[in-house]
C-alpha cells in the first residue's frame, strides 16, 4: 500500500475474514499433538525379586568408577580419616607396583557369584573353546572386537563367569587395561583382585617372563575402534596394531585370535561418521587423554532404552587357534608382518565360520578399517 492511502472498508472486510480463517485453524481441534522425542519402555511392574537384585548388581558395576569415587571423596569430608586416606594415596601413587608386576589375582575374588550376572542377565555371555592351549608356554590373546567398554572381555578373562580356568587349566590370565585406571581409588583394587593389570609394554613383560602358563589378553582396537562399534558391524583397528605381536615374538609367546560375536550390540551410539564436528571432538579428546568418551547408551535399571547398562544381547567369545611363533628378542619388520598376517587370516576364519550362527542381525561384512 502507498504511504499515506487509508484501506479501504472492502480490504479491513477481507483482512478481518482471512484473519478469522487463520484463528480457526488454530483451535484445539485442529493442532496436533506433539510426539515426545525418547519413547522410554519401561519394565514390567511384576518381575522376580532375585533378577531384580541381580540387575542391580549390573548397574552397580556399570557405574563403579563413579561410585569408588564419590566414596573416596565423601571418607575425605571426615577429618580423623585424613592420615589414612594420604597413606593410602602415597601407597597408590609411589610405592604400589602391582598393575605393572602381574597385579594382586584373588582367586575367590574371580570366581565371586556376582560375577555371573554380568554373565546370565547382562550379556548372556559364554565363550566358544575351538582348540586345546597346553600349559607349557605362554600366551597373548588378541580380544576383537573393543565395542564400547569390553565387557565381554571382563567376563571371560577377569571373572570365572564362564568357567576360563576349567577349559584351559594351568593358564593364569591377566587381562590388560589403561593404566589410568589404577589411579582411581578403591576401583584399582577390585580390578587388581581380578588379576587386570596395566597394558603397558613393561606390564607385558613383566607377565610373560612368569613363563608356562602366564598369559595376557589386550583388546586390540583400543580407544579408536570404540568410536566404530555399532550394533551388526564388525570394523576392525588392526592393521597398524603390532606392538601386541612383538611382544609375543619377544617372549615367545603364541598368539591367540579372541573374536567376540555380539560385543558392538550391547550398546547404542551417536552417529559420529568420519568428517563430522562429534568425530572431531572424540579424536582430540583422545589425542590429549589417550582415551576417548564414545557418546553411547543402553538400557536402565526400570526400562529397556535409556540407560548406561548393556542391553540384554548375546555375546559368544570365540578363541581361536593359538599361532605359534619362534622367540626372538629382536624380530625384524617381516617377521612381524607374516605373524600378523596369519593371525588376520585366523580371525577372519573364526569369523566366516561362525558368523551365520553367532551374527545373523549383522548389517555388513568383517572389515579391518585402519
Amino acid at each position: 500500500m502507498e504511504p499515506g492511502k487509508k484501506l479501504s472498508a472492502a480490504s479491513r472486510t477481507i483482512s478481518a475474514s482471512s484473519l478469522k480463517e487463520r484463528l480457526a485453524m488454530l483451535s484445539p481441534t485442529n493442532l496436533k499433538p506433539m510426539h515426545n522425542p525418547i519413547d522410554i519402555r519401561f519394565a514390567p511392574a511384576r518381575i522376580p525379586r532375585k533378577r531384580r537384585f541381580q540387575m542391580l548388581a549390573v548397574a552397580i558395576w556399570s557405574v563403579l568408577i563413579v561410585l569408588t569415587t564419590v566414596l573416596f571423596f565423601l571418607l575425605c569430608s571426615f577429618p580423623p580419616l585424613w592420615p589414612f586416606l594420604a597413606a593410602y594415596q602415597i601407597w597408590v601413587l609411589w610405592i604400589d607396583q602391582s598393575p605393572e608386576h602381574g597385579g594382586r589375582i584373588a582367586p575367590w575374588f574371580r570366581r565371586w557369584r556376582v560375577w555371573n550376572f554380568l554373565r546370565i542377565i547382562t550379556l548372556l555371555h559364554r565363550f566358544l573353546k575351538t582348540a586345546d592351549l597346553p600349559a607349557d608356554r605362554p600366551y597373548v590373546f588378541g580380544y576383537h572386537p573393543h565395542g564400547i567398554i569390553g565387557m565381554g572381555a571382563l567376563a571371560t578373562f577377569a571373572t570365572e563367569a564362564t568357567g576360563f580356568s576349567e577349559a584351559f587349566p594351568g593358564i593364569t590370565p591377566h587381562l590388560l587395561t589403561l593404566a589410568s585406571n589404577f589411579h582411581m581409588p578403591f576401583y584399582r583394587d577390585i580390578i587388581l583382585a581380578m588379576g587386570i593389570c596395566s597394558v603397558s609394554k613393561r606390564s607385558c613383560s613383566n607377565i610373560l617372563k612368569r613363563g608356562p602358563g602366564s598369559a595376557i589378553t589386550i583388546v586390540v582396537g583400543g580407544a579408536a575402534e570404540s568410536l566404530s562399534a555399532r550394533p551388526g558391524t564388525a570394523d576392525l583397528t588392526l592393521r597398524k596394531r603390532l606392538g601386541f605381536i612383538k611382544v609375543a615374538i619377544q617372549h615367545g609367546a603364541d598368539l591367540v585370535p579372541v573374536f567376540s560375536f555380539g560385543e558392538n550390540d550391547i550398546y547404542e551410539q551417536m552417529p559420529n561418521e568420519k568428517g563430522t564436528t562429534v568425530y572431531a571432538l572424540q579424536k582430540k579428546f583422545q589425542s590429549v587423554f589417550g582415551f576417548t568418551l564414545p557418546l553411547f547408551h543402553g538400557r536402565g535399571l526400570l526400562n529397556y532404552n535409556l540407560g548406561l547398562m548393556p542391553y540384554r544381547r548375546q555375546i559368544v567369545a570365540v578363541i581361536g587357534n593359538p599361532i605359534h611363533v619362534e622367540q626372538c628378542d629382536k624380530p625384524s619388520i617381516e617377521e612381524v608382518m607374516r605373524v600378523q598376517k596369519l593371525y588376520i587370516e585366523e580371525l577372519t576364519r573364526i569369523w566366516n565360520t561362525y558368523k551365520d550362527q553367532f551374527a545373523k542381525a549383522r548389517t555388513r561384512e568383517l572389515s579391518i578399517i585402519e
